[in-house]
């Protein structure tokens, strides 16, 4: 029998929950916690901490919890590469850095035709070794969480990094606040979630999916993918079955690949960000304002 924890609007989430599983809250004490990433290598979890301007490591083998880097320039979200290591989005520095082996840090991307970037917010890396991350202005619309200044592009895009070569790429530039993006299993689709709301009642707060072109690079469609109906989604992650696991405002929200609504993964604060890890990628790690949560699922993560 499935927990209170989860509630199901079709039962294609029936099959994805587990019975008798709770919901656990890992650690508290965050001010807005956001883009969790997983090490496989070393059973741990990192995310961010971003107006405490810090990074967090939870250890998987004895739960214990410390501070992975402070200051962390108001890290936002985080991923890993194909070579596992650390991809950082810095709202202060309005920089997208990966962490080398060593733990040198390397400045992947800053400006866009020669202007400074906003606030980079989360990334995705795609099979080609690229990064596709976004940008908006939240880390420089105030002192909480980065530094306040005026955008020197004075838009907010999406960008992919070409991993051979650097270059920076507008790969969608008609969004008002782009957030939280991941690929489908097969690549072959992109969703974009847009928070515009926080900034009026005229912006919209809803997922967007655009086709990938058979160039890897090039996106066309947009259309609207899910309204949120709970506050707003931010970040998200796919499983390998092609449901969209999504943060909003009453917990994660599970929506099928056809656009269905299928479940809700109820958690007692606004949920920021998550991700699939674990020794098989079955546990749905969870940003929730203050606190990490976790949750095991009957799916695994891409």
């Amino acid at each position: 029998m499935l927990t209170d924890d989860f509630v199901v609007f079709d039962d294609r989430f029936a099959r994805l929950a587990m019975g008798n599983v709770h919901v656990e809250k890992l650690y508290t004490c965050c001010r807005w916690a956001e883009g969790p990433a997983w090490f496989a290598a070393g059973r741990y979890l990192v995310w961010s901490d971003i107006p405490n301007n810090r990074m967090m490591r939870w250890d998987e083998t004895d739960g214990s919890v410390s501070v992975f880097r402070q200051p962390s320039e108001n890290s936002n979200g985080n991923t890993t590469d194909r070579q596992g290591r650390l991809v950082t989005c810095q709202h202060r520095t309005g920089t997208v850095t990966r962490t080398e082996f060593d733990g040198s840090i390397t400045t992947l991307a800053s400006h866009y035709q020669g202007k400074r970037l906003n606030s980079p917010n989360d990334a995705v890396v795609k099979s080609d070794g690229s990064i596709w991350f976004t940008d908006p202005s939240y880390g420089i619309d105030s002192e909480y969480e980065g530094d306040a200044r005026q955008s020197e592009i004075g838009a907010c895009y999406v960008y992919r990094l070409d991993p051979a070569t650097g270059a920076l790429t507008a790969v969608a530039t008609d969004f008002a606040k782009p957030n939280g993006l991941a690929f489908s299993p097969d690549e072959k689709r992109l969703y974009i979630i847009d928070t515009g709301r926080s900034h009026g009642a005229q912006y919209p707060k809803h997922m967007r999916v655009f086709d990938v072109g058979a160039d890897g690079i090039s996106l066309t469609g947009g259309s609207v993918f899910a309204e949120s109906e709970v506050g707003m989604f931010d970040g998200m992650r796919v499983d390998v079955h092609g449901n969209i696991w999504t943060s909003s405002g009453d917990g994660v929200r599970c929506y099928a690949a056809d656009g269905t609504l299928i479940g809700l993964v109820r958690i007692p604060e606004v949920v920021a960000n998550c991700c699939f890890g674990g020794a098989k990628r079955n546990r749905l790690f969870i940003c929730g304002t203050t606190s990490l949560y976790s949750v095991y699922l009957n799916t695994r993560g891409v």
